[in-house]
């Protein structure tokens, strides 16, 4: 383990153990906040802060990651009319779309929770996702911990950051895109941390009692570093295999994406 991981990885814990007198615990991995990102105690509030921002408010479609803190957020989004792009738990069964225009809106609540979204939502490949020729200006996400200059301290497992590598490889984000991370107050650190080219840091900060925005972010324009990969994560992330596939067929150096594959 190199020493910046090293150095995250005890952060995680030292907040782990503050985030466990507020943390809601999950069905399937209790309190085991290396396996799931929590929801906690004034999630609401958060919720209520990030709507307000004009980020959301102007953004048809919202990239919202699967995590227990952010249920509410995608169900305020589908009653506000939003598109809802989402990934499952890991990234293992790919993208998939809400869309409150082909739910039932008496059913939006368990569209929003990760087990409803399987069964009301549609899987999109990404020659889908390519084809609906999306922008998507503002994403969302919980994480382990976060930084006064939004560098998140997540599980350990990189989902955020591979989500978004494979969106800007599509061309579906970009620069502009704003990025929000919604946590507790007890996640948000002082440490500094320099980011590696890989990490997607946020320009928006929200716990449930403020809302931190954060300066001249530069997010990662490298696509999937192929090398840098954690061990089997290509044999267990069917979206990452699609990628690969859409690269070679047109002489593409893996690691060396081109932007809309255009």
């Amino acid at each position: 383990m190199s020493s910046r991981a090293e150095e995250k990885s005890d952060v995680r814990k030292r907040v782990w153990k503050t985030l466990r007198t507020v943390a809601r615990p999950d069905s399937r991995f209790h309190f085991d906040f290396a396996s799931f990102i929590t929801d906690f105690e004034g999630s609401d509030r958060a919720t209520a802060r990030l709507v307000e921002l004009s980020s959301y408010k102007d953004s048809t479609v919202v990239f919202i990651t699967p995590d227990n803190c952010l249920e509410e957020l995608r169900l305020r989004a589908l009653r506000d009319g939003k598109t809802v792009l989402m990934t499952t738990y890991g990234i293992r069964r790919g993208f998939w779309e809400l869309d409150p225009a082909k739910i039932e809106e008496s059913q939006y609540a368990n569209a929003a929770m990760l087990d409803g979204m399987e069964r009301l939502g549609r899987p999109l490949s990404l020659a889908d996702i390519l084809a609906k020729r999306w922008h998507i200006p503002f994403m969302v996400t919980g994480t382990g911990a976060v930084n006064t200059r939004g560098v998140r301290f997540g599980k350990g497992h990189g989902f955020f950051d591979i989500e978004w590598a494979i969106l800007y490889t599509l061309g579906v984000v970009d620069q502009t895109t704003v990025a929000a991370a919604v946590v507790h107050d007890c996640q948000v650190l002082e440490e500094e941390l320099r980011p590696e080219e890989f990490d997607t840091v946020c320009e928006l900060v929200v716990t449930p009692t403020r809302v931190l925005r954060v300066p001249d972010v530069q997010k990662p324009a490298c696509g999937v570093l192929w090398p840098l990969l954690q061990p089997d994560m290509l044999e267990r992330i069917p979206p990452l295999q699609e990628l690969k596939a859409m690269n070679e067929p047109a002489g593409i150096v893996t690691g060396q994406n081109v932007k809309g594959f255009q």
